[in-house]
């Protein structure tokens, strides 16, 4: 299950609600042509390091940017994050952290461990499809990455 297009944004969000209105934030928005989407932390970590069902996929292109919660089944996301910031190959992507998660001690160790942005999901659908769309103007138009 190679890809052939660069993936702009890595979505690894469990929930499927959350990822559709994700998508479609970014979609009606027009801020990214190439959104995967990756449901549990232990495909996240193949698709990510080209391993399992990834394996004939290429490193790079890197995703512009990773939008990774917290609470997945298989790997949790501070563990998926801990392993994309220690790897010469993938520490420099930049990693949102997207959740529900309002507890002090997530959002300090997800900075501590390398995270670029902590993004706590608005309830209301308005809320978070606007939180997306700057999420993602940020992220994808405004910041430049290193090449």
């Amino acid at each position: 299950m190679a890809m052939v297009d660069p993936v702009d944004v890595l979505l690894i969000e469990d929930n499927p609600q959350d990822a559709e209105l994700t998508l479609r934030a970014f979609k009606k928005n027009n801020l990214a042509n190439n959104i995967f989407v990756i449901e549990d932390g232990a495909d996240a970590v193949d698709f990510l390091f080209c391993k399992g069902q990834y394996s004939t996929r290429e490193i790079l292109p890197h995703p512009k940017i990773i939008l990774l919660d917290l609470k997945l089944p298989k790997i949790g996301g501070l563990e998926i994050l801990k392993m994309i910031k220690s790897d010469q190959r993938t520490k420099s992507i930049p990693v949102v952290i997207v959740t529900s998660s309002m507890e002090d001690p997530d959002i300090k160790t997800a900075y501590e461990m390398g995270a670029n942005s902590y993004v706590v999901k608005p309830v209301g659908f308005d809320s978070f499809i606007e939180s997306i769309k700057k999420l993602g103007f940020y992220w994808l138009l405004v910041n430049k990455p290193p090449k």
